[in-house]
């Protein structure tokens, strides 16, 4: 597993179901580069049980996402045929049924393996067979990227732990906040708080008032 912050995000291209109901071959985050942020976040497997939470509750705020003009893409290890049957189950039935953003497949594997958050390894044989260890799916890894490309922030949670939504827009807001006024954003900083001068000087007169 890799530390992406600071790095440039991997580049891919790959099928995905775009608007809930659509297959497109050859999908990019290369599209977003000098318009979007992109909040790009992968979750383990189709058809199961924390994972359809995870998605809706990015549904839910994907308005909050949208006025501050982030890109939500998620991305599993299943097919693109998978993700659009799961697109078309009713949410009371266990489906994902009403996700408008885009849905990105990984079958390869490549972009789970090039993020550094595929759950199993690759090996090979005495014999030189290409064997794998694991169930070769994606832990619960969120990466926020910025315009240039560059991955500002990422979480990994194992497979059973979902992730928080807020605490994702909180992450957004401090780095939009730190891009436009240049000031750094202290622990539990919300949008509308008081920031830091990055300086010393700026350090000092915060922690004096709080």
């Amino acid at each position: 597993m890799s530390v992406l912050v600071g790095k440039k995000a991997p580049h891919f291209s790959a099928p995905a179901v775009i608007n809930g109901d659509e297959i497109i071959e050859n999908f990019s985050l290369d599209q977003y580069l000098g318009k979007n942020h992109v909040v790009f976040f992968f979750y383990p497997k189709d058809f199961t049980f924390v994972c359809p939470t995870e998605l809706h509750a990015f549904q839910s705020q994907l308005g909050e996402f949208e006025k501050r003009g982030v890109k939500v893409v998620a991305c599993s290890t299943d097919s693109e045929e998978s993700h659009y049957s799961w697109l078309q189950m009713p949410k009371e039935k266990g489906g994902i049924q009403g996700i408008t953003y885009t849905i990105v497949a990984d079958t390869t594997k490549s972009i789970a393996t090039n993020y550094g958050i595929l759950f199993g390894n690759y090996d090979y044989t005495e014999s030189g067979e290409l064997t794998s260890t694991g169930p070769m799916i994606a832990f619960r890894a969120l990466f926020l990227i910025d315009k240039t490309g560059e991955v500002k922030h990422q979480v990994v949670n194992h497979l059973p732990l979902g992730r928080s939504v807020e605490e994702t827009i909180r992450i957004v807001d401090a780095l939009q906040h730190n891009e436009l006024k240049g000031e750094v954003c202290p622990a539990n900083w919300k949008k509308g708080e008081e920031a830091m001068a990055e300086s010393f000087k700026g350090v000092a007169e915060y922690l004096s008032k709080h």
